[in-house]
């Protein structure tokens, strides 16, 4: 079974295995370079495709670490949107522009950040609303099929909340595990996986449990108000990163 052995694919694709390891081990939102980067090299649907089982892995082993620390609510309201979002998104793969997408994911995640410099959030956090988080998890649902973007805006309905950290990474955890796992049937229905691809993703395995298991270990060593200040950071810098792409994309084309 043959593999991708230009040097160049690993010089953007390793990077990002290592920023999406990290992400499943409780810094959510930092992963949302992976697809990105290896679109450097692969057209985005077919990237998101190539990392899709190595997710599925890390999140296997992300599940069971984080297993007892989850908050049933949110997966109730969050999940039933996922699935509505990640329809459409399967219904309009062709006609929805990655550019225009990360743009909008982009701006989605400034304007969260922003808003909550400029809102103090209660020890025990904003409650949130089933509607919104039926919204919020559609929007994340669609967004994570077509570009695995999907970050910021889960996290504009779940940040807010200020749910203990382990609680806020395990839920975050468990909804992208099913998420990632349904996107299976989708992306084959899709052409999108190949034996190459699949044999790619078998050689950078290795490295992205590793930056797992580094991003497991951070979060347990964290303390709580600087975890979710990294948090916010990533929200906004990797908001910018997308904004940048999406604009710079629209102007090549």
């Amino acid at each position: 079974m043959s593999i991708i052995t230009d040097p160049l694919f690993y010089m953007v694709a390793i990077p990002a295995l290592i920023a999406l390891g990290l992400s499943k081990g409780g810094f959510a939102g930092v992963g949302v370079i992976a697809t990105p980067l290896t679109a450097l090299y692969l057209p985005p649907l077919e990237a998101a495709a190539l990392i899709l089982p190595v997710l599925i892995v890390q999140d296997a082993i992300s599940v069971w670490w984080y297993r007892r620390d989850f908050d049933p609510w949110n997966l109730k309201v969050m999940l039933p949107g996922a699935l509505v979002g990640m329809a459409l998104a399967w219904a309009f793969a062709a006609y929805v522009s990655n550019d225009a997408l990360r743009i909008s994911v982009g701006v989605i995640g400034i304007v969260f950040v922003i808003y909550s410099l400029f809102t103090k959030i209660p020890a025990e956090g904003h409650k949130k609303t089933a509607l919104g988080g039926a919204f919020w998890g559609s929007v994340s649902g669609f967004t994570s099929f077509l570009s695995q973007a999907g970050g910021p805006p889960y996290q504009v309905h779940v940040l807010p909340q200020r749910l203990p950290k382990l609680t806020l990474v395990g839920t975050t955890t468990i909804f992208f595990a099913i998420v990632n796992f349904l996107k299976i049937g989708p992306y084959f229905a899709l052409g999108q996986f190949s034996t190459v691809n699949f044999a790619t993703s078998m050689v950078l395995l290795p490295v992205a449990v590793a930056a797992n298991a580094l991003g497991i270990y951070l979060v347990r060593v964290t303390p709580v108000e600087v975890f979710y200040r990294i948090a916010y950071t990533l929200v906004f810098c990797v908001s910018v990163m997308l904004l940048w792409q999406g604009i710079t994309g629209l102007m090549r084309g």
